[in-house]
């Protein structure tokens, strides 16, 4: 498929709408396109498919308790995977305790094509760079076996006495996979999957729909009056893991012309850092500012600090646990009148009612930045240099920051809703 588009900054003056597709069609010159990208799926491509096993069973238990207890395994079938089969394999890798493959510039190496024909710099990306066949990228579809994720879970229940019911439950959860699928070939090749070592051969890592762990409680009490209303009242609490990401550098640090998805290094101490002077805002730090600053982030943070000496693993970082409690109050009124029941309800709602009484209560933690380290790049003995990401001019020193924004992240803040129902027969 041949596919272009028109890039404008004013696109209501220059490209106002019409309802012909033809309308801003270029007229054909002819010639070929001085560069293009193929999107292929493999021959041997077939359709996806999911092998799910579960298993469960419900039981009753003394004291009038109900015990469920399920588990679930899944397994993909010929899921989809993406490589770039224009990518050729690393011509080098870094020096040090980073030894990472690398796309580096090499002398000789013929310059790259670019869609208007100039040449831009050695070459060392793309096999098929011939004036006029210059392909930017081929992806090609295939298939893979590897994608897999399991649940268990289990709750205990009590049903209605006195008034009262309770509920309670736990789930944990892995789901694993190769790739994350995006909305394009590219980014799902790409910024969209986090590799340590060959983009086109990636490591069986956590998925980003990875469920981590959850703890639920629910507890109701309703009380019924001379036969005309009710009122009850309820308790829900809610533990669950704030979910995953990922530690990656901010630039290119292997090269493949992919920005964002090199996950870092984790260095035993501060030996194996290697960090270069930087300046930000008239402020310069030197490499030892940067190494200190790394090394209490390192030490404020349980994921990092339990895999030094490793690389970071895709979607490994599990955000904390975090804890909500909602209320519901409820009152119901009803009554007969001509031999039709009406009914009346006035509804109160807190999600979120921690936080209605601490502002530090019921908010989750998220990631100042998951890039941490920024402008890879080697050094004059080949090795991997950075920089510390900053903040506001500072130096990161804490990996987590409260996530309580309103526009950010609703469920961070309290919400309280008040409702009235009426209905008749």
């Amino acid at each position: 498929m041949l596919y272009g588009f028109l890039d404008s900054n004013s696109f209501v003056t220059t490209y106002p709408f019409n309802p012909s597709p033809d309308r801003y069609k270029p007229a054909p010159t002819g010639g070929t396109a001085a560069s293009y990208e193929l999107d292929v799926t493999d021959q041997g491509f077939r359709f996806p498919q999911t092998w799910r096993s579960n298993i469960g069973v419900d039981r009753r238990l003394p004291w009038g308790l109900v015990g469920t207890l399920d588990y679930i395994y899944n397994r993909d079938l010929n899921a989809p995977v993406y490589i770039n089969a224009n990518l050729p394999a690393a011509d080098t890798a870094y020096t040090g305790v980073d030894a990472r493959p690398r796309w580096a510039v090499i002398p000789g190496v013929p310059a790259c094509i670019t869609a208007l024909g100039s040449e831009n710099g050695p070459c060392v990306t793309k096999i098929n760079n011939l004036p006029g066949k210059n392909i930017t990228a081929a992806y090609v579809i295939k298939n893979q076996s590897q994608n897999r994720s399991w649940n268990i879970s289990g709750a205990l229940s009590k049903a209605m006495a006195h008034g009262f019911s309770l509920r309670g439950g736990f789930n944990y959860g892995v789901s694993r996979s190769l790739v994350e699928p995006s909305s394009t070939a590219g980014s799902s090749w790409g910024s969209a999957n986090p590799i340590t070592f060959d983009p086109n051969n990636p490591a069986l890592a956590y998925s980003t729909n990875s469920p981590g762990k959850r703890v639920f409680v629910q507890a109701n009490y309703t009380a019924e009056y001379f036969r005309f209303g009710s009122t009850t009242f309820s308790v829900f609490y809610d533990g669950h893991t704030n979910g995953n990401t990922s530690y990656v550098f901010s630039g290119d640090a292997n090269g493949d012309t992919v920005s964002g998805n090199d996950l870092i290094y984790i260095p035993r101490d501060t030996s194996e850092m290697n960090f270069k002077p930087l300046t930000v805002s008239g402020r310069t730090y030197t490499a030892a500012d940067q190494a200190a600053a790394f090394e209490q982030l390192i030490q404020a943070d349980s994921y990092l600090s339990s895999h030094r000496g490793q690389y970071a693993e895709r979607g490994a970082l599990f955000l904390p646990i975090v804890n909500t409690v909602d209320l519901n109050l409820t009152q119901n009124v009803f009554h007969s009148i001509a031999g039709r029941r009406h009914s009346g309800q006035i509804r109160l709602d807190i999600t979120n009612f921690g936080n209605l009484l601490n502002h530090g209560w019921g908010v989750g933690q998220r990631l100042v930045n998951g890039q941490i380290l920024t402008s890879p790049t080697p050094d004059a003995q080949g090795r991997l240099t950075y920089n510390l990401q900053t903040a506001s001019g500072n130096l990161i020193t804490s990996p987590l920051q409260t996530s309580a924004i309103l526009a950010a992240a609703r469920s961070d803040v309290y919400v309280m809703m008040l409702s009235f129902r009426y209905t008749f027969q």
